[in-house]
C-alpha cells in the first residue's frame, strides 16, 4: 500500500478536470443509448454536416496509394505549403513553410504553443468567458491563468483598459485571444483588435490567437490577428484548423504559424510526444484548405438561419436576455432570472455564482430532456450555453422544451 500522505499524481494535475462539454454530450448519449430517453444534445461544438466528399475521397485516394506510414513531424510540406497559401490568400499575412506545423487539431496546436511558450510560474491572460480548455493547459504548462471578466454591455470582449490593467497587475507573459469566441460566439473588429494589438506590442505580451471559428462569420469582416502589422505577427501564434471549417472534427487536423523560434519549438515537443499527425487525415487537409470553398459558404450560410432562428426564439422565453453572436455556432444566453426560483438558491448571490447554471442546466437536462452546456464551465454562471450545430427542426423541438421547463419553474 501506499502512504497515506503520498501525493499520486503530479501536482500541476490538481486543478485540471475533464472537459465538462465531453461529460455533458456523453451523459446525454448514455441516456439515449442505454435509457432510451430522447435527449436533444445543444452541448457539442460539432458541426452537423458530414465532411464534404472532395475531402474524403483525398483521404481514400491516400489509403489506397499506401500513403499510411509516418510522416515528418511538422506535417508533410504539401500541408503547410497549402496553409501558407490560405493565410496569404484568405488572412494577408505572409509566412513560410518553416514557421507552420501541422498538429492533432487545434486544440493540439494550442497546447503545443504554451507548452513552446509558458515557462513555471508564467502569468497569462485568459479573458472571461473562456473555452474551458485555456485555464488546464495553462496548468498543465506550468503557468497560472489570470482570469479578466468581460462585460455582457461590452459584448463580452475584452476592452483596452481592462487589457491595460490585467497587464499592469500581473506582468504576463501571454494572452488568449479567441476569434470569434467559443462560448459566447462574439468578434472583435478591426478596430478593437488594432487597440489591443497596440497595448499587446507596448508590453511585450505574447499573443495567442485562436481563430478556429474564423470562417463561421454571420455579420462584420473576420480579421486575423497577425495580419495588423509585422510587429503584432512578431508577437503572436496564430492556431487554425479544419474541423469546424470543413466540417472534419474526426479528422483531428489543426495548424499553427509563428516565429521561427516559438514554432521550432512546438516541432520538438511534437516530435517527442505524437510524433506526426495521421498521413490520411493531412492529405485530406490538403484538398481541404485549397480545394472548392462553395461547401464552407453554404454551410456558413445554413449556420446564419439558425443562428438568426435560435436568438430570435430566445429572446421570446421570458426574462431570458440573449446577445446575437457575430460568429461560431453558440448563443450564450443569460438565464439569472430563473436561478431564484432553484432549489436552494433564492437570495443567495453566491451560489447563484457557483452553481446557478448547473443546477439549471440539471434543471433542463432531467426535466426537458435537453443538453446545454452551464456557463460556469466557461466562467460566466449568469449564462448557459447552447450549440445551434444541429437541425432546424431539432432546434425548434429543443427550444420549445427548454421554454416549457423554463416557465414550469
Amino acid at each position: 500500500m501506499e502512504p497515506e500522505d503520498e501525493q499520486m499524481t503530479a501536482k500541476r494535475l490538481k486543478n485540471i478536470g475533464v472537459s465538462q462539454t465531453l461529460a455533458i454530450s456523453g451523459r446525454a448519449k448514455e441516456m439515449r443509448e442505454k435509457e432510451g430517453i430522447d435527449v436533444i444534445d445543444f452541448s457539442l461544438g460539432q458541426p452537423d454536416f458530414n465532411t464534404p466528399d472532395a475531402i474524403k475521397e483525398a483521404g481514400k485516394r491516400a489509403i489506397d496509394e499506401n500513403f499510411t506510414r509516418y510522416t515528418q513531424a511538422a506535417g508533410v510540406p504539401e500541408l503547410q505549403e497549402a496553409v501558407v497559401q490560405k493565410l496569404q490568400r484568405e488572412n494577408g499575412v505572409s509566412y513560410r513553410p518553416e514557421n507552420v506545423i501541422i498538429s492533432s487539431g487545434a486544440k493540439h496546436s494550442l497546447f503545443n504553443a504554451c507548452m513552446a511558450l509558458i515557462n513555471c510560474g508564467d502569468k497569462v491572460i485568459v479573458p472571461s468567458p473562456y473555452w474551458l480548455s485555456y485555464p488546464p493547459m495553462v496548468y498543465l504548462s506550468s503557468g497560472e491563468p489570470e482570469l479578466v471578466q468581460t462585460r455582457e454591455e461590452d459584448g463580452f470582449l475584452l476592452t483596452p483598459k481592462a487589457l491595460k490593467e490585467a497587464i499592469s497587475k500581473h506582468k504576463p507573459r501571454a494572452l488568449f485571444l479567441n476569434n470569434p469566441s467559443n462560448p459566447t460566439g462574439m468578434m472583435y473588429s478591426r478596430d478593437q483588435l488594432e487597440k489591443l494589438a497596440e497595448i499587446v506590442v507596448d508590453s511585450k505580451v505574447w499573443v495567442i490567437a485562436d481563430e478556429i471559428y474564423e470562417k463561421m462569420v454571420y455579420d462584420g469582416e473576420f480579421v486575423c490577428f497577425a495580419s495588423l502589422n509585422n510587429e503584432v505577427r512578431s508577437r503572436t501564434i496564430t492556431i487554425n484548423g479544419c474541423s469546424k471549417a470543413y466540417s472534419m472534427t474526426g479528422w483531428r487536423v489543426g495548424f499553427a504559424a509563428g516565429p521561427d523560434d516559438i514554432i521550432a519549438d512546438m516541432k520538438k515537443i511534437q516530435s517527442q510526444t505524437t510524433s506526426s499527425i495521421c498521413s490520411i487525415s493531412q492529405k485530406a487537409a490538403i484538398e481541404a484548405l485549397a480545394g472548392d470553398q462553395t461547401v464552407v459558404s453554404e454551410m456558413v450560410a445554413e449556420f446564419r438561419k439558425r443562428r438568426d432562428f435560435v436568438v430570435t426564439r430566445l429572446r421570446k422565453v421570458p426574462e431570458v436576455e440573449c446577445l446575437m453572436p457575430d460568429g461560431a455556432f453558440y448563443a450564450f444566453p443569460n438565464v439569472t432570472a430563473y436561478y431564484d426560483r432553484l432549489p436552494g438558491l433564492k437570495g443567495d448571490d453566491e451560489k447563484k455564482e457557483k452553481l446557478g447554471s448547473v443546477l439549471l442546466s440539471k434543471h433542463l437536462l432531467e426535466n426537458a430532456q435537453v443538453a446545454v452546456v452551464p456557463g460556469i464551465a466557461f466562467g460566466a454562471g449568469d449564462n448557459i450555453r447552447i450549440s445551434y450545430a444541429t437541425s432546424m427542426e431539432e432546434l425548434e423541438r429543443g427550444l420549445d422544451k427548454i421554454e416549457k421547463a423554463l416557465v414550469e419553474l
